[in-house]
């Protein structure tokens, strides 16, 4: 394995990826970030927690297919989590590597998950920032519940009326969703909003978007069976972040992963909500070194 710094478009499974390398230098086993979104892209991650993790680590990028600066499959319907771990294998045979650590935020988290699941042979050590788990009716009710906790008296009030009208929980999130604007999804979100202002700024700055079709792919088309009923097979060791202020994934969906999976240990970050890596920087890259170190 000889990796070399840069930028690259790598074509994975007839979809050219952007991928990029930082920290080759310090010669360690490859950590791969993965992005959440789903449907995001690593735009804000790579000029923030992810230059200090590359002055020890050697830090893999890559956007996932459709997402940031990757191109679009052909079928919309091609984002199911079959293609994203394909990809991924493709990704780590293009570097060469034995074995790869994994650092996966939000949905990223659930995907690296995901990937441990099918070749955790492949896989060293496994670390989840605020993960998610998008099949399960409790993620959707710890984001009904947050936007609840931060919402404005009007907005609160509709969020009421959609809880008495004796409606499926996906149809009540669905509308919840179409209620919020983005100051309220940065409420939700960040606890400090000079962090959310600092997010929103290098998205606007990106000029990346995201176009859905991936979230969309993965409600229409789940894994079977669920995620949640297969961490208990994953033995690499886990290291779970989560913020306490989470209220889009939180510590409900940080718990129950824990006690799932055989060898991981939970860290909550105390002033932190969703993003410990924006909200508690230096903490987050500390937490992660050291956790690396320990073989």
């Amino acid at each position: 394995m000889n990796l070399i710094n840069g930028e690259f478009t790598v074509n994975f499974n007839g979809i050219d990826h952007w991928v990029k390398i930082e920290g080759s230098e310090n010669e360690t086993i490859p950590l791969i970030i993965i992005h959440g979104g789903p449907g995001g892209n690593h735009y804000v991650f790579e000029r923030t927690a992810g230059p200090l993790l590359s002055r020890t680590r050697t830090v893999i990028y890559y956007d996932q297919r459709g997402c940031g600066r990757s191109e679009k499959p052909g079928l919309d319907e091609d984002y199911t989590i079959d293609f994203l771990i394909g990809d991924f294998r493709k990704l780590k045979q293009w570097l060469g590597a034995e074995k790869v650590d994994l650092l996966g935020y939000s949905f990223g988290g659930e995907l690296a998950l995901e990937i441990s699941t099918v070749i955790p042979n492949e896989i060293n050590q496994v670390i989840l920032s605020a993960p998610s788990l998008m099949d399960s009716d409790i993620q959707k009710m710890v984001q009904i519940t947050g936007f609840m906790s931060i919402a404005h008296q009007s907005l609160s009030n509709e969020i009421s009326l959609l809880m008495h009208k004796g409606i499926a929980l996906e149809e009540i999130y669905s509308k919840v969703w179409e209620l919020v604007e983005p100051d309220t999804v940065d409420l939700l979100l960040f606890e400090d909003q000079e962090s959310a202002r600092k997010n929103r700024a290098l998205w606007e700055e990106s000029k990346l978007i995201n176009t859905g079709l991936m979230t969309s792919a993965l409600i229409n088309r789940p894994a079977e069976p669920p995620l949640l009923n297969r961490l208990e097979g994953i033995k690499n060791q886990t290291l779970i972040i989560t913020g306490a202020f989470d209220r889009n994934t939180g510590i409900p969906i940080s718990t129950i992963i824990h006690k799932k999976l055989r060898n991981s240990t939970m860290m909550v970050f105390d002033k932190s909500a969703h993003f410990p890596d924006l909200e508690e920087t230096e903490k987050f890259i500390e937490v992660i070194n050291n956790f690396l170190e320990v073989k």
